[in-house]
């Protein structure tokens, strides 16, 4: 199965691409994802694209059940109540280190954000996993990590999946109100004949776990452990994320970016791709604050 681009490229980095129901004046939802290093929030209109700028860094964002969105930022979250961003207010860094940085995130069945982090130069260790609580509390959860990528949850919410890309692990969690993550055990080890590591991720109506391969040109659908589809993504070597969307949520929209790419090649680098896989998947959980 082949994923065709939907538009031209229009970021460098795009990341973290989200389908909300309540973005769009008409139709069933919208696309936005981020140009992360320009730091820009993107909204699919065609072949044009609407930009909003909030910060150095825009690494994550999710809708807000209340209205608007909730972004990561370089080192902290930026909050709007209105859904075209424009009354969007940062809020204050949470850390004060510069070489870190916030990378990928997604919100639990009760509406708390999870987002991880990276180091600039990547160093082992040097990422953590934070929770953002709809009470708009912060604080570190899991540490240790290298480059915190994509995290997802179950259809009866009772597991939690992560990736830290440079393990080329998915990592399982059990996951409950009260406790929160606990339980964290290998899923689905990549095996080392594959190419590509484990970075963005969705989780379907079934079940299936979709893994965007950075350096794999390729999504990868698991179930049960086990790898049951693959979706190519033609031309382009660094898949970044996923997710799904279009109606009834039948259509895996992928991002992917021109980072590590050599000038000139790759074209569609960097551009969003779209295939419509069998399964529907689950809607994004919004931001409970």
């Amino acid at each position: 199965m082949r994923a065709e681009p939907i538009a031209k490229p229009h970021a460098f980095h795009a990341e973290g691409p989200v389908w909300w129901p309540e973005w769009s004046l008409e139709g069933p939802g919208e696309l936005r994802y981020v140009d992360m290093f320009a730091g820009d929030v993107l909204t699919v209109r065609g072949d044009d694209v609407d930009r909003v700028h909030v910060g150095t860094i825009a690494a994550a964002l999710r809708p807000r059940g209340s209205g608007g969105a909730l972004i990561a930022v370089e080192r902290g979250f930026a909050l709007s109540a209105q859904n075209d961003l424009s009354d969007l207010q940062v809020m204050q860094p949470i850390w004060d280190d510069p070489s870190v940085r916030f990378n990928d995130g997604g919100c639990d069945p009760a509406g708390n954000f999870y987002c991880g982090t990276m180091a600039y130069d990547q160093h082992e260790g040097g990422a953590s996993l934070y929770l953002l609580t709809t009470e708009g509390m912060a604080s570190p959860v899991l540490g240790g990590l290298t480059i915190a990528n994509g995290i997802g949850w179950s259809p009866d919410g009772r597991t939690a999946y992560f990736n830290d890309t440079p393990t080329r692990t998915i990592w399982a969690f059990d996951w409950e109100p009260a406790t929160g993550l606990t339980e964290r055990r290998p899923w689905v080890e990549l095996p080392d004949d594959l190419q590509g590591s484990p970075d963005g991720l969705w989780v379907d109506q079934e079940g299936g776990v979709w893994i965007a391969l950075y350096g794999g040109s390729a999504v990868h659908r698991y179930v049960d452990r086990t790898l049951s589809q693959v979706v190519e993504v033609p031309g382009v070597t660094n898949v970044t994320a996923c997710t799904f969307g279009g109606d009834q949520l039948q259509t895996l929209y992928i991002t992917t970016t021109k980072e590590d790419v050599p000038a000139g090649e790759q074209p569609l680098a960097g551009a969003v791709f779209a295939v419509e896989p069998g399964v529907g998947g689950l809607p994004v959980a919004p931001f409970g604050g």
